[in-house]
């Protein structure tokens, strides 16, 4: 008799996002708070990382013969691609310590992120009143989160219109930050990312006006292969 083969992390979180993501009707509150218990499950070795690591130190994937990524050795902010599809996608950022990535949006998404290992400053915002002129988006937001995260934390998420949407971090130490998103970024579908300024009221605690601003000329974003555990995805089985 033949044994199934028991499923990685990574896989289970990607069945189950297959099977939310994938439906005409939207997300029920039961489906996201299963999602967020996956990821919230899940570590960097789960993904091929190994967060003590530094470069020239690598050692071997226990799940796997492929090496690991080095965490302690990103100098750069990483992006580790994982999946993408029309629905959603799912990827790891790795971050220096010192590294920013500033306040940007996510139109019309849900966003769970899994802080992996590290410590992070996380600011985020919600539109309370919106306007565009011309081609810049400018408002009133108010402030949702304005803080410390370290590991190990609970997942956050954020939607179209609440939860954070608009958020920046600042890698106090090194760390990652497991990403799913649905639907994926897409200019051609005008779910682009739009980065703003903020400028707090000070005679109105916790409300900013933010104005959109050009993608900044610091902000480097370097890709790593994803060294975890494969994928089988719906297309695989096609």
């Amino acid at each position: 008799m033949e044994c199934a083969t028991e499923r990685s992390k990574i896989q289970v979180i990607y069945d189950a996002c297959n099977a939310v993501f994938s439906q005409k009707e939207l997300p029920t509150f039961q489906q996201i708070h299963w999602l967020r218990n996956l990821l919230d499950i899940t570590t960097a070795i789960d993904v091929g990382i190994d967060e003590f690591g530094f470069c020239g130190s690598e050692l071997p994937n226990p799940k796997s013969d492929q090496r690991l990524i080095c965490g302690q050795g990103v100098s750069e902010i990483t992006y580790i691609h994982i999946h993408e599809c029309d629905n959603f996608s799912m990827g790891v950022f790795c971050f220096p310590a010192g590294g920013t990535f500033p306040l940007h949006d996510h139109p019309g998404m849900t966003v769970i992120s899994k802080l992996l290992y590290g410590t992070v400053y996380v600011k985020a915002y919600d539109w309370v009143k919106v306007e565009n002129s011309g081609c810049r988006t400018s408002g009133l937001a108010a402030c949702v989160a304005d803080g410390i995260f370290k590991a190990p934390c609970e997942p956050s998420v954020l939607f179209p219109r609440s939860g954070g949407n608009i958020h920046s971090f600042t890698a106090l130490t090194p760390c990652a930050i497991l990403d799913v998103l649905s639907p994926p970024y897409s200019e051609e579908l005008g779910r682009g990312s739009t980065y703003f300024s903020d400028f707090p009221i000070r005679y109105l605690p916790g409300y900013a006006m933010l104005e959109e601003k050009d993608l900044p000329d610091d902000l480097v974003v370097i890709g790593e292969p994803y060294l975890g555990p494969p994928i089988v995805s719906q297309d695989d089985i096609l």
